[in-house]
């Protein structure tokens, strides 16, 4: 049997740094504080005409006692009683939100044979978690197999992980991602040799957009990573002409070769339109001197 998401309690909506609840719809605060207020009223009411003080006396004393029982005894009581009435609202968006699947993106490798990817795809069935894309990277030993995973919200990391150990993969990986991962790779690179050739000089920040990767300064101390080596997979070097030899680091998740062509030839891009515009300039530059 699956376990079901838990259903939040108002308790859950206060604010971690505060510790105020939310301020509720105003329609339901009015109802709440008359539905509160006037079984008080009505008491005071009848108390103090049954009195035989001054007319201006019971006004005064109904006036002052009302308004002490609305302040001290009617809101804080509607609000505490009728909590999660209030904020009913506020608690089923809530719930959607638990009960929404969440999106996880995995990496394992597979053996490249037939009925491999059928097996894998059966155990994650069993979990209800749907493969949304998948890319497929050849490697040594294998291939590479990259999913974005729609999953019920109640599983976590390590049955994910088992689900994918069950159907035949090796060195499973898994991450939380959102619906930016369904932009695929190849979309992504365009998107960057875009913005590669209205401006070059940006070609170190969009390759470690398009990896997820971190820039290296070959010369600084950065560079320098205990334990890690090219064998590991996960530094990736990228020679260029017009910015010197680029180092891109991602721990924990080797590049793949697809990657790493991709990035490639982002920098041939920019050496190209370099190149271009460099040739591009020396004619105007001599014609202006010539005039000189």
């Amino acid at each position: 049997m699956k376990p079901k998401a838990p259903v939040p309690a108002a308790a859950d909506l206060s604010c971690e740094v505060c510790g105020q609840m939310p301020e509720p719809p105003k329609t339901r605060l009015t109802l709440a504080n008359v539905a509160v207020m006037l079984p008080i009223e009505l008491l005071v009411h009848a108390l103090v005409v049954q009195t035989d003080l001054p007319y201006v006396a019971k006004v005064l004393v109904l006036t002052l006692t009302a308004t002490v029982l609305v302040i001290w005894v009617a809101e804080p009581s509607a609000a505490r009683i009728l909590r999660r009435w209030l904020h009913a609202p506020a608690l089923r968006h809530r719930r959607r939100l638990g009960n929404a699947p969440a999106l996880w993106r995995a990496r394992t490798i597979l053996r490249d044979q037939p009925g491999s990817l059928k097996k894998i795809t059966r155990s994650l069935a069993l979990l209800d978690t749907n493969i949304l894309s998948i890319h497929v990277h050849p490697v040594r030993g294998g291939v590479l197999d990259e999913f974005v995973l729609s999953a019920p919200s109640e599983l976590n990391e390590r049955q994910l992980l088992e689900a994918l150990k069950d159907g035949g993969g090796r060195q499973p990986q898994v991450w939380p991602t959102t619906a930016l991962a369904m932009a695929d790779g190849q979309t992504k690179a365009l998107s960057l040799a875009a913005r590669i050739a209205a401006a070059p000089d940006e070609l170190p920040l969009a390759v470690a957009e398009l990896l997820s990767a971190r820039i290296l300064d070959p010369s600084s101390e950065t560079a320098r990573i205990p334990g890690e080596t090219n064998d590991a997979g996960t530094l990736l070097k990228i020679p260029t002409a017009w910015h010197g030899p680029l180092t891109f680091y991602r721990p924990g998740e080797p590049f793949t070769p697809a990657e790493s062509a991709r990035a490639h030839r982002l920098a041939e891009l920019a050496e190209i339109i370099g190149i271009t515009t460099a040739s591009s300039i020396r004619p105007r530059l001599a014609e202006s001197t010539a005039r000189k």
